[in-house]
């Protein structure tokens, strides 16, 4: 009895065992068959590589399932159960319309649910070595290039596109008015300011250092939290400390807010060639960053046509007493900062990169903005009834961090800290992975060619100014007019002398009333019972002169002015505090400023050459052939001897470098894959502004000196820089990675 009660349970619990076997496979064969259906769409865009790995694992499976006739007949029957389960209650009737939606696709990503078993994983996550895991990471992501290409082909280019490169257009003219905005506000600033020698030019050099850390902070920081918040963050930071810089009143603290300021911007370079690449086809990017680049151009001509509009007219400065002033470079520098204040407000209304949410593993949110691009699109062609075909996109394996942990009822200011520390560590970790195999010699490469293009140009910006102003001075200076052993008494002066020189002379009962001193120089003169009333002067000084029985009523003379000079019962009321500036008449200023909003111009032809040519020559071609040239063009500065000459060669070498410039920007964009796209850009930014840095300071220090070095040196080093260039490996048939 026994007995026969033990075989009736083994018989029940292999009857179970079969029941169970072939449950399995019947689960298996149904998962296929959902996963053909879902990848019909693949086969219509021609991913053949998706569909080889389940027609060999198919093929697999019904070899197993023929070589045991017990598990084949109830494998093909639930096959059979399974399909009919799939489509049961379906009918012409019940199929979706080109057009409705859909609803976001469910995204199976391969790993067991809660109460299922993990199908087809030999080998558990756990128990890979991290090479392992890096290795399928990165096969993964050759998969997920691929097919970005072919989603951004369908999602087509169009009037989403062109609304983004419009925003982010707006952030990259606002780093370009930035840049200018230094050479243009400096003299003016330290003017106002009354900042001495030793620190003068200090504003130009702080400005490129906060723009050097904020282009490595911002481009590292956007690849862990995404391209759009990071933007959004870098440029209200910019445009919130510009706006406060024109209200400060002392150097120091202008100087700090342009530093954090330039801190801001610093992100927009690397961020913005970032966002826009990765929301472009490859046939299209090449182009399209190009024109892009445009808008850089586009802030110098803003920057050019503002400083030449406001900062000489005088007039629109105001007061507020003697102790705020609130000159016309203010104003400038108020106006500079609307392109930054736009930008904020157009990158509010625009969606986040796909590729970046792809890249972090955020399938659902990255399928709503392509299918956001694709409608978009759609509609502006005419066609709203097409529908958005993708419903499964591949993600790269998101390998885990080791991350410490805090306790919950930690310190508020603690847990800020933390996470900014984990935050910098990240930025690190992913700055080193630069320097990994396979990109690590292109690093090195770009920031080279960054720093030799940078150095040369930077410099020249600095050095051609200064030296038509050092023209303009000596020009000046020739036709200075010098008075010997003058006497002149009971005299009322109320007008303007202007770039004279008085020697020896004897002012006795003189009135100097609501006058202005512009270039004079009194030397070994004597006042004795003046009088000084209203008198402003500018570049004005009184060397070894004697003051004897005078009085000064609001004026801005002071100890400053007033060199070696002895003042014997002379009284002093209601001195002018700050410095005294005017742009009355001015032509040099004027000057100044038609001629680099010349030479911003010039760059026109160039970045509409490279735009038209950049995929049709190669990148390489163009940024070799552009710094070389450019490096040409430099050496004939020697020859230039004339202002006319000077600033000819100026509009030349700018035509030249853009191009330069433009290609730059494509190629570093498409050598970095995406989870490092934004840090190796913002190195190589930072490169670039250190080497602006440098040029500033090399060569301002030799202006008025020698020609010979800053044209051999920057000559040299743009052809060196090119030479490199064209060492870095073609990216013209490259899908984003």
């Amino acid at each position: 009895m026994d007995e026969t009660h033990n075989n009736r349970t083994s018989l029940a619990r292999g009857a179970k065992d079969i029941a169970k076997e072939a449950k399995r496979h019947a689960a298996k064969n149904f998962s296929k068959a959902v996963d053909r259906a879902s990848d019909e769409y693949s086969t219509h865009r021609s991913y053949n590589r998706f569909q080889n790995e389940d027609e060999e694992e198919e093929n697999n499976y019904n070899s197993y399932t023929q070589q045991d006739g017990h598990y084949a007949d109830n494998a093909a029957n639930d096959e059979d159960g399974a399909s009919s389960d799939a489509t049961e209650g379906h009918d012409d009737e019940d199929e979706i319309y080109e057009g409705e939606y859909q609803g976001v696709p469910a995204y199976n990503d391969g790993k067991p649910r809660d109460g299922q078993v993990a199908l087809g994983q030999p080998v558990s996550d756990s128990l890979k070595s991290h090479k392992d895991l890096e290795n399928e990471r990165q096969a993964e992501e050759e998969e997920l290039a691929q097919q970005y290409e072919l989603i951004m082909q369908e999602c087509g280019h169009g009037r989403f596109q062109w609304q983004l490169f419009f925003v982010l257009g707006l952030a990259l003219m606002s780093d370009g008015v930035e840049v200018f905005v230094v050479g243009f506000v400096l003299p003016s600033a330290e003017t106002d300011m009354c900042v001495p020698n030793s620190g003068a030019g200090w504003l130009g050099s702080i400005v490129y250092l906060g723009m050097m850390f904020g282009a490595f902070f911002w481009g590292g920081l956007s690849d862990k939290v995404g391209r759009r918040q990071c933007l959004l963050i870098a440029m209200s930071v910019n445009g919130f400390f510009a706006f406060l810089s024109s209200f400060v009143q002392g150097y120091s603290m202008f100087l700090l807010c342009r530093m954090v300021s330039g801190f801001g911007i610093g992100g927009a370079v690397p961020i913005v060639f970032s966002y826009f690449a990765e929301v472009l086809a490859r046939e299209k990017r090449g182009e399209h960053l190009s024109w892009l680049c445009m808008f850089w151009m586009i802030g110098g001509i803003y920057a050019s046509a503002m400083a030449w509009a406001i900062i000489p007219h005088y007039g629109w400065s105001f007061s507020m007493g003697s102790a705020y002033q609130f000159h016309s470079w203010r104003v400038f520098v108020v106006v500079c900062a609307l392109p930054c204040v736009s930008a904020v407000v157009a990158l509010t209304f625009m969606p986040e990169s796909p590729r970046f949410y792809l890249e972090m593993g955020k399938h659902d949110e990255a399928w709503m903005v392509l299918k956001h691009i694709h409608d978009t699109n759609m509609r502006a062609r005419g066609e709203p009834e097409r529908v958005f075909t993708v419903n499964r996109i591949k993600i790269p394996k998101q390998l885990d961090e080791l991350v410490e942990m805090q306790n919950e009822s930690a310190n508020p200011v603690l847990k800020v800290l933390f996470k900014i520390k984990a935050e910098l560590r990240g930025i690190w970790l992913t700055f080193m992975k630069c320097f990994n195999y396979p990109v690590k010699d292109n690093t090195i490469k770009l920031a080279a060619v960054w720093f030799t293009l940078s150095f040369g140009y930077y410099g020249l910006s600095v050095w051609f100014p200064d030296v038509i102003k050092h023209l303009q001075a000596d020009e000046y200076a020739s036709r200075v007019k010098i008075h010997n052993n003058e006497r002149i008494e009971d005299f009322t002066f109320n007008f303007t002398l202007e770039n004279q020189i008085h020697r020896n002379g004897l002012f006795l009962n003189d009135r100097f009333i609501s006058m202005k001193f512009k270039s004079v120089t009194f030397i070994d003169s004597s006042f004795l019972n003046c009088y000084f009333e209203d008198v402003s002067s500018v570049g004005s000084f009184f060397k070894n002169c004697t003051f004897v029985d005078s009085f000064f009523y609001n004026t801005d003379i002071d100890d400053a002015k007033l060199t070696n000079s002895r003042v014997i019962n002379s009284s002093f009321h209601h001195n002018k505090t700050g410095c005294q500036m005017t742009f009355d008449d001015d032509y040099s200023a004027y000057w100044v400023y038609f001629v680099n909003f010349l030479g911003t111009l010039a760059v026109l032809p160039g970045n509409i050459v490279s735009a038209l040519l950049m995929d049709k020559i190669g990148r390489l071609s163009m940024l070799g052939g552009s710094m070389v040239l450019s490096g040409i063009s430099c050496f004939f500065l020697w020859f230039g001897t004339s202002e006319s000459m000077m600033i000819f060669m100026l509009c030349l070498y700018n035509g030249l470098s853009i191009s330069a410039w433009n290609s730059l920007d494509v190629v570093t964009t498409e050598l970095y894959p995406t989870d490092r796209r934004g840090t190796g850009f913002g190195f190589c930014n930072a490169m670039c502004k250190l080497a602006a840095v440098l040029g500033n300071l090399i060569f301002g220090s030799l202006v008025g000196i020698t020609k010979a070095i800053p044209i051999l040196l920057a000559s040299a080093v743009l052809v060196g820089g090119g030479l490199v260039g064209l060492r870095l490996p073609d990216t013209r048939a490259n899908v984003l990675m």
